[in-house]
């Protein structure tokens, strides 16, 4: 489905990112196989050190406290916040509503909007849309959208295919009206029938966890794990994101009339460094338009990708500068999205270490 904005604008992205630290080198005796094996796919892949929480840290905490120190800073007041977004796989119960958690720790108004929305790796770009879409009432001027998981504590210590890309974070991205005459682009889609392409099997309503579904289980490719963890099929997410994610690019381009090189960056997902170079030569990009450093710093923390990748490549620049940027996220639903759009001169755009 393609969308179109007008009079929308990004005007603060910032990056909430546990302290706590893991090499990859560290972990590589947890893996069922050769240590020749798993240094090579740690060179393909771009593994190397990622960000995760301590124990009984959850998503409301991140975003609070990333939060605070915005109002702390004085770069967002709370009475401002007409709408509160919170895209996340990871919410700290089932119900409530973790947006009503955070509206109420942080004592925000009570005319305001709050919302969760269940979306992975094409999270951010979702997000941006809901915004957009609120911000055409009257009465809502800011909304503030959080992107945020912790998806680590969600993958098997023995699973060499998800543990050394899987990070946690959490993102806060401030969107306002724009006086000024532009217009964003978009486009989402959607294919449900690869839904198990991506999966947690156990732990909802479908499956409630037991002590059988915490059974650790080898599979084919000798990963170790069971169902209250992350199951990828790595091979079919790969295809699936060669085969979409090109035409869906081409596709908002030709929408917007637009050429890939009057694009400064492309900023996409970053599930590790071989899908997106190879992603960069499908669509036809240079690898520097498409940065691809997250996963090897930060590990992937799902939709919390996209606003990290711009703030740890362009950071104090955007706070000057101004630059046309391609978004796009593909992963869990299976879904992927993508936006073009215009990131100029914002308040701040930066990255916090989590205390």
């Amino acid at each position: 489905m393609n969308l179109k904005f007008h009079n929308k604008k990004i005007t603060g992205i910032l990056t909430v990112l546990p302290e706590n630290e893991v090499n990859f080198d560290d972990e590589i005796d947890n893996y069922n196989f050769s240590k020749g094996q798993t240094m090579k796919l740690k060179l393909i892949m771009g593994y190397n050190k990622r960000r995760v929480i301590k124990k009984g840290t959850t998503v409301s905490d991140l975003c609070i406290f990333g939060m605070n120190y915005l109002f702390e800073k004085n770069l967002l007041k709370k009475d401002d916040i007409d709408a509160l977004i919170l895209v996340t796989t990871s919410p700290d119960h089932f119900m409530p509503p973790t947006s009503h958690i955070i509206q109420g720790k942080l004592d925000l108004k009570q005319d305001i909007v709050c919302m969760d929305i269940n979306q992975g790796c094409s999270g951010y770009v979702i997000g941006l849309n809901q915004a957009f879409f609120l911000l055409e009432q009257d009465e809502i001027n800011k909304v503030v959208l959080l992107n945020a998981d912790i998806m680590s504590t969600k993958v098997s210590k023995n699973d060499r295919n998800n543990r050394p890309q899987i990070g946690d974070g959490a993102a806060i991205t401030i969107i306002e009206k724009d006086s000024a005459d532009n217009t964003i682009y978009g486009c989402v889609k959607t294919d449900g029938k690869g839904a198990d392409v991506l999966i947690i099997p156990a732990g909802g309503f479908k499956l409630p966890s037991t002590p059988e579904t915490a059974e650790l289980k080898e599979d084919s490719a000798g990963n170790v794990r069971s169902l209250d963890h992350l199951i990828m099929k790595g091979d079919d997410v790969f295809n699936f994101v060669q085969r979409e994610v090109p035409k869906m690019i081409n596709d908002l381009l030709d929408k917007a009339n637009c050429s890939k090189e009057e694009i400064d960056y492309f900023m996409f997902h970053q599930p590790n460094k071989f899908m997106l170079k190879k992603l960069a030569d499908k669509i036809g990009v240079p690898y520097e338009k498409m940065p691809n450093n997250v996963v090897e710093n930060f590990g992937n923390a799902n939709s919390v990708t996209i606003p990290t990748v711009i703030t740890y490549n362009l950071g104090k620049k955007l706070l000057k500068d101004s630059f046309l940027i391609c978004m796009a996220g593909y992963g869990v639903g299976l879904s992927w999205a993508s936006m073009l759009l215009s990131l100029e001169k914002l308040t701040f755009c930066e990255i916090i270490n989590y205390k």
